[in-house]
């Protein structure tokens, strides 16, 4: 039984192949339709995170030797999960990552030992801001090999180098999404101003706001979203001052989509305006200010974009323990 039934399928599966040969030789085209499902909203979407001021040196780097084992990943052990559900990260650095250059600056100056960068991609960050106060702590020297070393790591950083690479955008595609990132301060000497091929910080004044509204603009027509950091106003201020709003107002209404400020080290305040939002100043992120309630807490602002618009900002607070870590307040 079981001989004959191999017999009868041989000779029907020979059949088969005949009427397929003939049907195949007959047809000039064949027509395959495949269905593929449309990717989901999620799946689409990109998702950003923005963190306030970070410094990885003094007090910081003490808790890194203390509690950490000198492991550069301990400041961020509490936030990473949370920072890693995000396309891309973005966050201000106080602190250079170099050893080398003398120190110029005041007896706040900081730079912080190169194995922090281990810690800063630990994180998840690919942007970072270095056009602030502290950037030139060390010189140029320390700029320099700070540039280098985060550009070697993967991290971008924007408002610092040359005078074209401070000025101009840092672009980041993610599924089809153009994201362009400035970054500018009006809280450094003039001196430090990159110029032509002197290496330097991009600085924002009365002077220069025409040129940078015009950049402004001209990333917004080339990219989806445009995204600012401002550091600016004053050191532990609870409203901003005058040039953060007139500056922050003046680069929305050039094309920016968001404008976050750095430097009060507290949290201000937020607003929408026009299209865009302002956050006027995030506060410290991983900092080892520990002598106020106001100087360890912050917020990270994080971002939804849907088919290349802005579909969702929310903002979470955080609370820097007696380590200097950030954590979500639940």
């Amino acid at each position: 039984m079981t001989k004959s039934v191999k017999i009868v399928s041989g000779v029907s599966l020979s059949v088969l192949v005949l009427a397929l040969t003939f049907f195949f030789l007959r047809t000039t085209t064949i027509e395959i339709k495949t269905t593929v499902p449309e990717p989901s909203p999620a799946e689409k979407s990109v998702k950003l995170f923005l963190a306030g001021d970070i410094m990885l040196d003094r007090g910081v780097k003490y808790m890194i030797e203390k509690e950490g084992q000198g492991d550069f990943k301990f400041p961020f052990l509490k936030m990473a999960d949370e920072m890693k559900k995000a396309d891309l990260v973005f966050g201000n650095l106080e602190s250079q990552i170099s050893d080398r250059g003398t120190k110029v600056g005041s007896i706040y100056s900081f730079r912080a030992d190169p194995q922090a960068i281990e810690g800063l991609k630990f994180a998840g960050f690919n942007v970072l801001s270095l056009a602030n106060n502290h950037a030139l702590d060390y010189g140029r020297e320390a700029l320099q090999d700070s540039l280098n070393r985060l550009i070697d790591a993967g991290i971008s950083p924007v408002g610092a180098g040359t005078e074209s690479q401070a000025y101009f955008t840092t672009i980041k595609t993610v599924r089809d999404t153009r994201i362009a990132f400035f970054a500018y301060t009006d809280q450094a000497p003039f001196a430090w101003q990159a110029l032509a091929e002197n290496i330097g910080i991009a600085r924002v004044s009365e002077n220069n706001l025409e040129r940078i509204k015009a950049d402004l603009t001209l990333a917004r027509e080339l990219t989806d979203v445009v995204i600012v950091s401002l550091h600016a106003g004053q050191e532990y201020a609870k409203e901003p001052t005058l040039s953060q709003t007139t500056f922050s107002r003046a680069f929305i209404d050039a094309g920016a989509n968001i404008v976050v400020n750095h430097h009060s080290h507290i949290v201000q305040e937020s607003e929408e305006y026009r299209s865009g939002y302002i956050f006027y100043g995030l506060g410290n992120f991983v900092f080892d200010q520990g002598f106020s309630k106001e100087t360890t807490q912050g917020e990270v602002v994080e971002i939804t974009i849907e088919n290349k618009k802005i579909k969702k900002v929310i903002t979470k607070e955080i609370k820097i323990n007696k380590f200097f870590q950030p954590e979500l307040i639940e």
